[in-house]
């Protein structure tokens, strides 16, 4: 049977205001965080898109996100957690290591105590399994940048999403069928009109 999966990056936290690199640090949602969050809220709303079960990440900001879309219950899964960055952790993301998108999907940060980004594809991908093999068909998950764009590399071309225009609160909505997703929509919200 066929079922939806709509994969949401969390909104602005100061940590990406100041440009600073989170992984599994954490840092609150700003205002324009917040004002996100809601602008995702009112595409479901207008779309008449309604889940039967919602999941985040440990992290407040992705568990915050959540919680200003819905008002259902909802669990907080380890395995849709961030990349760990290591020494990078809260540093300026002008020390990043990757200078390019194109060299996101690599192993950079495993000579500085991080992940390698096919255990953040693996991690990810077995809590998205375990989540859409449950008896559920419209299912919101809250997660990260690069756990999301990890997960997407294996099933489309990621740079393509970054090219979308992806950022803070964009949605990434899959079919999913057989243990295998497909993306079917990239959905980037107008902010222009928020401070």
């Amino acid at each position: 049977m066929k079922k939806t999966l709509y994969l949401m990056r969390h909104g602005q936290t100061i940590f990406n205001e100041r440009g600073k690199m989170q992984g599994w640090s954490d840092a609150p949602l700003t205002e324009l965080g917040f004002n996100q969050a809601k602008v995702a809220k009112k595409y479901y709303e207008d779309n008449n898109i309604t889940f039967d079960a919602a999941y985040s990440s440990t992290s407040e900001r992705a568990s915050d996100t959540l919680e200003l879309i819905t008002d259902m219950p909802y669990e907080r899964r380890k395995g849709l957690k961030e990349m760990y960055f290591g020494l990078f952790e809260g540093e300026n993301t002008k020390l990043n290591p990757i200078k390019s998108h194109y060299e996101l999907f690599n192993d950079a940060f495993v000579q500085y105590g991080g992940e390698d980004m096919l255990n953040v594809q693996k991690r990810v991908t077995k809590e998205l399994n375990d989540i859409m093999n449950q008896d559920v068909n419209n299912v919101l998950v809250v997660s990260h940048y690069v756990s999301i764009l990890s997960f997407n590399n294996q099933w489309n071309d990621s740079i393509e999403v970054l090219r979308s225009g992806f950022t803070n609160c964009s949605i990434l909505k899959y079919t999913f069928e057989d243990n295998k997703y497909n993306l079917e929509e990239v959905v980037n919200h107008d902010y222009s009109k928020l401070k």
